[in-house]
């Protein structure tokens, strides 16, 4: 199990109005996530540091780059429509798309020092897969207005590429020392007891 899961709990339904302006009305979400990076560019550097000397990221340092992390997600999933409803502006567990991360783990000071070096290869992967992922969601984006849903394999196609980049943010910024894995199924969501 990774230490970073996704479990979206999603009935595939999306809003065809909201579908519609889902670009438009991310731009509040993206300037939000833009003053965040900057504060948590800065919390990552710190903890870095002090997990050069501990071993482990500070607790409230953790909390607050897993914070971050919930929420870029959030937004990333609303952009690319693996969520439908609008994401709060904190990086609350309360949204379609919940991300679980793992508490401050004991991590080798060498592999902490060369962080960004070892995750090279995992952010170009990243990289590529985000690409993907927002052509792939331009074309659901027209499936969505048209359906009123958004198919199963294509919404799941692009959690698990949401999944893999906060797998890859989370190694980066030390909420983990595992690295981003392919091998690790989508979380969906229990199916809603029906009563006979």
């Amino acid at each position: 199990m990774h230490p970073i899961t996704l479990v979206v709990h999603d009935d595939l339904k999306r809003s065809r109005l909201t579908v519609f302006f889902r670009l438009l009305l991310a731009i509040p979400q993206f300037i939000w996530l833009y003053l965040y990076a900057i504060v948590a560019l800065f919390v990552l550097v710190f903890g870095w540091i002090a997990a050069l000397f501990m071993g482990r990221l500070p607790d409230g340092t953790h909390n607050f780059l897993a914070n971050y992390l919930r929420y870029q997600v959030h937004v990333f999933s609303y952009l690319t429509l693996v969520a439908n409803p609008y994401p709060p502006f904190s990086g609350s567990a309360d949204y379609d798309v919940t991300v679980t991360i793992a508490p401050p783990e004991k991590q080798g000071r060498l592999g902490i020092f060369f962080r960004y070096l070892l995750a090279f290869p995992a952010l170009l992967l990243s990289g590529v897969l985000n690409y993907l992922s927002f052509l792939v969601s331009f074309f659901a984006w027209f499936v969505a207005i048209f359906m009123g849903r958004i198919p199963e394999g294509m919404r799941n196609l692009l959690a698990f590429s949401v999944r893999y980049h906060a797998q890859t943010q989370g190694y980066v910024m030390l909420l983990t020392s595992t690295y981003p894995s392919f091998n690790v199924p989508l979380e969906d969501a229990p199916a809603p007891a029906t009563t006979n």
